[in-house]
C-alpha cells in the first residue's frame, strides 16, 4: 500500500583536540552489519578499499549505497573540521548558517553563539570579498575569548584569493566548482570537439585551486567541494547539460587537484533546490566513489527549502531518503528563518538517520532491484490495478497515490475532516480535488446505529474517495464500496469478503515468498 499522510495521523559523540597531522589520517572502519549482497542477474566486482575484517564487499556494478534493501551506513573516512569528525564512524554532524551582515563581527558572533546554544555542531558564514575575510578573524578571536569553539566554515564564491585569506582563520572552506576558477556565470554556449579539448581547461582549475589546497593541507583546514545544481559553470552546462553527471563531473574535477597532491580532508555535497535531483545526483556521487574506491563523507542540503512546512517537508523528502540509503554524514536543514531554528528538524533528521543504520530497518531477506534506476531521470510510471470495480477504480493515482489514516474520533467532526483532506466542498458536500487524498484509511468502523459517523463516511465514498478498511473491523460492520485490509495468511487462506465488499488490499512486509505472492496474485 502507497504511504500514509493526513490530517489525523501523520503518520555527540565528544571529540577532543587533534593535531594537523590527525586531518589527513583515515580512521579504522569497525564492523558494522553484514556484507550479504543479492547477486542474482546482477553483475559484480570486488572493492578491495572498502573490505572489512576478513570479509571483502562484493558490490553490484552501478550500486551507490552499502544495501539496497537495508540502511547500512556507508563507510568512510574521517574528515576533521576543526574538533569535529565527520564520518562514518561519527555521529551525524549537524550545521547551519548565518544570515548576518560577516562584516558585523558583533551581530555574527552573537547568532554564531544562538547557533551552538541551539545544538549546531558546524556554523557557516559567507565571505564575499576582503572586508569579510578581515572580519573573520575578529568573528574567530571573538569566539574563542567567548570559550565557543564551534568550527567555522567559510562560503566561498568567485574568488580564490578570498577563500586563501580566510584559511588562517576558520576551520573549513566551501569551494563552489561553478565558480570558483571560472568566476562569475555567464549565460555562453561552449563547443567541445573532443574530450581532449574539454580537459585541457582542467588546468586552469589546478592553477587557481591549488594555492588553496596547499595552506588547507599545511593548517588542517578541511575543504568541502560544494557543487550546486543552480550555479554549473558554463564550461560543464556546455558539455555535459543541466544534468547529475555534469554536478557530479565538477565536483570531481576539483578532487582530483586533492588527490594528486596528497590531501584527503575534503567531503562533498550535490546540492539542488528540487530534492529528486538533488537525490539522484548524490546517488550518482556515490556510486562513481563506489567504481573509484573513494571513501569521502557526504554533506546533505537541499538548497533555499523555504520556510515553515514547505521548507521541512523538501530537506525531509530529500535529506530523509538519502539518510535512509545510508548516505551522508553531515547535514544541514536550509529554511528561510533564523538560522537557529534550523536545529531542530536537522536534529531530527539527524537522529532518524542514525537510528535507521543502528536498527538496520528494512528487511532480512535480499532481493534484486528491478524497477529503480539512480541514474536514470525519469518520471516514475504506475500501473492501476484493473478498473473493473468502482471502488478501486477511484482509489488510486497513476502517479503515486496518497493516503489518509482516519480515526473514529475524527468522523466527530466531517466538515473539519473534509477540509483536512483536501475536499472541494459542493453545497456543503465533499468532492475529491486534484489536492485530495486519494483514499483513507478507516482504522475501525463506527456502529451501524452511529448515523453522523456513517453519513461522514458516505459522503466521501461518493464524493470518490476510496475506503479502506480492516477486515475484521468490516465483519462487524459491512460498508458497501469499502476495499478490505487483508493480511497474506488471510488471502491465503481464501478469506470470505463480507457482503458488499468487492474488493480487497493485501498488507505486505517485503519478506513473503514470491511462490505466495504468484499464489495470490493468479
Amino acid at each position: 500500500m502507497a504511504a500514509t499522510r493526513g490530517p489525523v495521523a501523520r503518520a555527540r559523540a565528544e571529540a577532543g583536540k587533534h593535531d594537523a597531522a590527525a586531518a589527513a589520517k583515515q580512521v579504522k572502519r569497525g564492523a558494522r552489519g553484514k556484507a550479504t549482497r543479492s547477486r542474482d542477474a546482477q553483475r559484480t566486482h570486488a572493492a578491495p578499499p572498502l573490505s572489512r575484517g576478513d570479509k571483502q564487499l562484493i558490490i553490484p556494478e552501478g550500486t551507490y549505497c552499502e544495501s539496497i534493501h537495508q540502511t547500512r551506513r556507508r563507510p568512510t573516512r574521517t574528515v576533521w573540521v576543526g574538533k569535529v569528525p565527520v564520518g562514518s564512524e561519527h555521529p551525524i554532524a549537524r550545521q547551519t548558517m548565518t544570515t548576518t551582515d560577516t562584516k558585523d563581527v558583533d551581530a555574527t558572533v552573537d547568532q554564531v553563539m544562538r547557533c551552538a546554544d541551539a545544538g549546531a555542531d558546524i556554523v557557516r558564514i559567507t565571505v564575499q570579498g576582503n572586508r569579510e575575510a578581515e572580519a573573520c578573524m575578529a568573528i574567530r578571536e571573538k569566539l574563542f575569548q567567548l570559550n565557543y569553539d564551534t568550527p567555522l566554515v567559510a562560503d566561498i564564491h568567485f574568488n580564490p584569493r578570498v577563500a586563501l585569506r580566510v584559511a588562517d582563520a576558520f576551520e573549513k572552506i566551501r569551494v563552489n566548482p561553478g565558480n570558483f576558477a571560472d568566476g562569475t556565470k555567464k549565460f555562453e554556449t561552449y563547443t567541445y570537439e573532443s574530450q581532449a579539448e574539454y580537459d585541457a581547461e582542467v588546468e586552469h582549475i589546478q592553477e587557481m585551486f591549488t594555492p588553496l589546497v596547499e595552506k588547507c593541507k599545511k593548517l588542517g583546514r578541511a575543504i568541502r567541494i560544494g557543487t550546486n545544481h543552480g550555479s554549473l559553470s558554463a564550461r560543464i552546462l556546455s558539455f555535459y547539460g543541466d544534468t547529475p553527471k555534469g554536478m557530479v563531473r565538477s565536483a570531481f574535477e576539483f578532487a582530483d587537484v586533492c588527490r594528486n597532491m596528497d590531501y584527503h580532508n575534503f567531503l562533498f555535497s550535490m546540492k539542488a533546490s528540487n530534492p529528486i535531483v538533488m537525490v539522484q545526483a548524490y546517488r550518482l556521487l556515490a556510486a562513481e566513489m563506489y567504481s573509484k574506491g573513494w571513501d569521502y563523507p557526504l554533506h546533505l542540503g537541499v538548497t533555499e527549502a523555504g520556510e515553515g512546512e514547505d521548507g521541512r517537508m523538501k530537506s525531509a523528502i530529500g535529506i530523509g531518503t538519502l539518510l535512509l540509503d545510508g548516505l551522508g554524514d553531515t547535514i544541514r536543514v536550509s529554511l528561510t528563518e533564523d538560522p537557529e531554528l534550523e536545529m531542530e528538524p536537522c536534529s531530527r533528521l539527524a537522529l532518524l538517520g542514525t537510528q535507521a543504520c543502528d536498527l538496520g530497518i528494512g528487511t532480512d531477506e535480499p532481493f534484486v532491484e528491478t524497477h529503480r534506476d539512480f541514474s536514470s531521470f525519469d518520471r516514475r510510471k504506475g500501473v492501476l490495478p484493473p478498473s473493473s470495480s468502482s471502488p478501486v477504480e477511484n482509489s488510486f493515482h497513476r502517479d503515486g497515490s496518497v493516503f489518509s489514516v482516519v480515526t473514529l474520533d475524527d468522523l466527530d467532526d466531517p466538515d473539519r475532516l473534509y477540509s483536512q483532506l483536501g475536499t472541494k466542498s459542493v453545497l456543503g458536500l465533499p468532492f475529491k480535488d486534484i489536492a485530495t487524498s486519494d483514499s483513507i484509511i478507516l482504522t475501525d468502523v463506527p456502529d451501524a446505529s452511529d448515523h453522523e459517523k456513517m453519513l461522514a463516511i458516505r459522503r466521501l465514498v461518493e464524493g470518490d474517495v476510496g475506503l479502506f478498511v480492516p477486515l475484521e473491523a468490516l465483519r462487524r460492520n459491512p460498508i458497501k464500496s469499502a476495499i478490505a485490509i487483508v493480511t497474506m495468511d488471510q488471502a491465503l487462506a481464501g478469506a470470505a469478503l463480507p457482503e458488499g465488499v468487492e474488493a480487497m488490499a493485501i498488507t505486505l512486509t517485503g519478506e513473503e515468498d514470491e511462490k505466495d505472492i504468484e499464489r495470490v496474485l493468479g
